[in-house]
């Protein structure tokens, strides 16, 4: 009996040590989100209370209720009933915590949360686009045979004349000046105007004009011109800081180096002027009204906020699955969502691998389990999907991007779903407050 218990002993104490080693790996329950959990976490700051194989991370809008049941009614359903998946993947709808308290109708884009801010606008008369100081001193006769300004409409504009500046040491006007307006990644210009002695327009101030074909400029409108010196020498110019802007109370923005300026491949110039524009404002009755019922808009929207607030409390406490970060929820802060979401799950969240997706997307789960098993996509420092290569940099829009320098991306996945190790989520959380969050 002794011998055989001395053969037994290590086989049941190898016994006991695999069935504690496989309670270990176990996934315990998932983790709690209330009050409870709050508490554990701070008793044991350590303690990771689940690990998941993929973190599934959806962008959603604060009003996209029925996109977000779409998801919660087809393969989220499909994922927390299945026997093994649903201890394998944790997924989160992103939210910003504040929605935008400026109205769409009084934003400067609906994509942002800038208000529009137009003030006693100039209405029923044409507006000289620039004021120039008395002295003459800060016009100078350069080298630079292109300079060029870009500007933004912010309310329907027409312009009717464009214009260069007058040389007072010349007797008549003595030059030949191009010059051009182009939109925003257009290469054909939309207008010309062309300044020579024998043609020099009309002198008003200290500008000639000349009449060009008049064009609504929708709000929205992005634009640059251009003033080209046809002869050997230079252009008489002013650099934009000696210039003051006559807005026309708020439906136009000159566009400068410091706000990020519209790269062109024709813009070769410096940064200034060379003459001006005139123009007038469209809609005038239009825009009366809609300022004189901004009051009561922003009132109502108000109370519209708090309604959607306490709808997506009453979201979140029902299903337990959205994360609200801490941005005011818009188009142009979807890069500091994700950030913020990052954050989140590295502070709250043992995982392996994080899937971003958007709320008008399907997953399938299974398709991405196969493709990390076959493919060997669980080690570090993997990002993976659908690849854009040389996508070009949208200057105008919904992806409107003015500060990133180059006229191409890098290669980048497409944001309707990618998958990224958790090195590279370790390394974006731990890193967001120092990195530029580009469109």
């Amino acid at each position: 009996m002794r011998n055989w218990l001395v053969l037994l002993c290590p086989c049941v104490l190898g016994a006991a040590l695999h069935l504690w080693h496989l309670w270990l790996r176990s996934p315990p329950p998932p983790r709690a989100s209330g009050p409870s959990a709050a508490g554990q976490s701070a008793l044991f700051p350590q303690w990771k209370f689940s690990h998941y194989d993929v973190v599934v991370g959806v962008l959603s809008a604060r009003n996209n209720h029925e996109l977000r049941n779409v998801i919660r009614n087809t393969w989220l359903k499909h994922l927390l009933q299945h026997p093994t998946l649903s201890q394998r993947v944790l997924v989160k709808f992103i939210i910003g915590a504040r929605g935008c308290e400026v109205p769409v109708e009084d934003r400067e884009d609906p994509y942002s949360c800038r208000l529009l801010n137009i003030t006693n606008p100039v209405l029923n008369q044409e507006i000289e686009a620039f004021n120039f100081p008395e002295d003459t001193s800060s016009s100078r006769l350069s080298e630079d045979q292109v300079v060029s300004v870009s500007f933004r409409v912010l309310y329907p504009i027409v312009i009717t004349s464009l214009g260069v500046f007058y040389d007072a040491n010349d007797v008549g006007f003595q030059r030949n000046i191009t010059v051009k307006l182009y939109q925003a990644e257009q290469e054909e210009a939309l207008f010309v105007a062309r300044f020579s002695p024998p043609s020099c327009g009309i002198q008003v101030n200290k500008l000639w004009y000349k009449p060009v074909e008049q064009f609504i400029l929708p709000e929205s409108f992005e634009g640059t011109i251009v003033w080209e010196s046809q002869d050997l020498h230079g252009l008489l110019s002013r650099n934009l800081h000696r210039v003051t802007v006559n807005d026309g109370g708020g439906v136009l923005r000159v566009i400068t180096a410091g706000e990020g300026t519209l790269p062109h491949e024709f813009m070769e110039g410096v940064e200034g002027v060379a003459g001006g524009f005139i123009y007038t404002i469209q809609e005038g009755d239009a825009l009366l009204r809609s300022l004189h019922s901004r009051p009561q808009r922003l009132s109502n929207h108000i109370q519209d906020l708090r309604v959607e607030d306490a709808l997506l409390q009453e979201e979140s406490s029902i299903y337990d699955d959205i994360v609200f970060v801490d941005v005011v929820d818009t188009y142009r802060n979807v890069p500091a969502k994700l950030l913020n979401f990052y954050r989140w799950t590295v502070e709250t969240t043992s995982f392996g691998l994080l899937l971003k997706t958007d709320d008008d997307c399907y997953i399938d789960l299974e398709a991405v389990f196969n493709r990390i098993a076959q493919k060997n996509l669980n080690g570090p420092n993997f990002w993976w999907g659908n690849f854009r290569l040389n996508w070009a940099v949208d200057r105008t829009g919904k992806w409107q991007e003015l500060e990133y320098p180059s006229p191409a991306y890098p290669a980048f996945a497409c944001g309707s779903g990618y998958v990224i190790s958790k090195d590279i989520v370790d390394w974006l959380a731990g890193n967001s407050g120092r990195l530029k969050t580009y469109q």
